[in-house]
């Protein structure tokens, strides 16, 4: 699957814009702040109907517009598709797949996939547990539609159970809710965890090769899925989860009043990844740190392309720049077989080592 064709309309700094795009690589230079990144939020917002960079969609408006449209043409499966989002600051943002209504993002997600590789992708491992979760989560809401709509409902209760333990000491009646909001987030909880395990353990076995090759073997790489103390097998029956989810709960049910906080559940979720049996954020090198990184994104790729027999479309966001050569050129060598595009600031030896199209960008426009 590839983007045949992109048009923009009101999108960021893009006033009006249409580019026709290689299937295999596409180099898009120039300097920072013209619009480089801008296009690949484009590409990857249609593929899932969510901005990797900000979480309203009114942000994605341009200044002084009302409204923007973002359309992709695409080629695959000996078909052709088209994609569409109408943004606007008035109104619901309308969604269509070859011109029909889509209701969910996961009528997108069933066209095509995107992985995105940004330079902060590069702090993965030192950042915090959310920031591993939202990696988590982005993959998997793409992958698997019925985990994005579990995730939404989660996050529904616990907001609404968070609401309910904050303003309990003022509106005491309130509290009579709260076994259904709890019911709610060890219900979802349990889907969450399910759904985590087996990415990790697809995970597992992507990046550790990788990290072997570009470590040149003298370092091996393990994850290790964390959730709550009282889960005994992540790899358990809907029913075992839940229970296990719910003795958590109800052993922190005196800490969460005193907090008014929700101190138990998925949402405190996290991928703790070793190299050598030692917990990289503490205790690795920054390089090594990267190689982890590298070997993390590329695994989410090969998962994909596993699962559905497609590359995912990559978009490497000026992430070359922030790696020595050897770094680059391990990921320059194992980016074949999809669509590409990548984001630098001067048009280097990339168009001429990997061919396909380059573009220059410039006050959101595509020269």
């Amino acid at each position: 699957m590839w983007v045949e064709r992109l048009e923009l309309e009101g999108f960021r700094n893009y006033r009006m814009q249409a580019v026709d795009f290689h299937p295999q690589c596409n180099v898009i230079w120039g300097e920072n702040a013209q619009g480089k990144t801008n296009l690949l939020e484009a590409v990857a917002y249609l593929s899932c109907g969510r901005s990797p960079r900000t979480r309203t969609d009114r942000e994605l408006i341009g200044f002084e517009r009302q409204e923007a449209v973002l359309t992709a043409f695409l080629q695959g499966r000996e078909r052709k598709y088209q994609v569409r989002a109408e943004l606007s600051r008035e109104r619901r943002r309308r969604l269509f797949v070859n011109q029909v209504p889509a209701k969910t993002n996961a009528a997108l997600s069933e066209v095509y996939h995107t992985v995105l590789f940004r330079p902060e992708d590069l702090f993965l491992i030192r950042e915090g547990a959310s920031v591993r979760r939202k990696f988590l989560d982005n993959a998997l809401c793409q992958l698997r539609p019925r985990y994005a709509a579990a995730l939404a409902k989660y996050h529904r209760a616990q907001e609404q159970k968070t609401r309910i333990l904050r303003d309990a000491e003022k509106h005491p009646e309130f509290l009579q809710t709260l076994p259904e909001f709890n019911s709610q987030m060890i219900f979802y909880g349990a889907a969450l965890v399910h759904y985590r395990a087996w990415f990790i353990g697809q995970l597992t076995e992507y990046a550790a090769v990788h990290h072997r090759e570009c470590s040149g073997g003298r370092e091996a790489l393990t994850l290790r899925y964390q959730t709550v103390s009282s889960v005994r097998d992540t790899n358990a029956g809907a029913e075992e989860l839940m229970e296990d989810l719910r003795r958590h709960m109800e052993s922190h049910e005196a800490a969460e009043l005193a907090s008014r906080s929700c101190l138990s559940g998925p949402h405190k979720d996290d991928l703790i990844v070793e190299i050598d049996g030692r917990e990289a954020k503490s205790y690795s090198s920054q390089g090594q740190t990267r190689t982890a990184a590298l070997a993390l994104k590329l695994a989410e790729r090969e998962i994909y392309q596993a699962d559905g027999g497609v590359y995912p479309i990559l978009l490497l966001d000026d992430v070359l720049s922030e790696l020595d050569q050897r770094r680059q050129d391990f990921v320059l060598n194992r980016i074949s077989g999809g669509q590409v595009f990548i984001t630098c600031c001067e048009e280097d030896r990339l168009s001429q080592m990997l061919g396909g199209k380059v573009f220059q960008v410039e006050h959101g426009t595509i020269l």
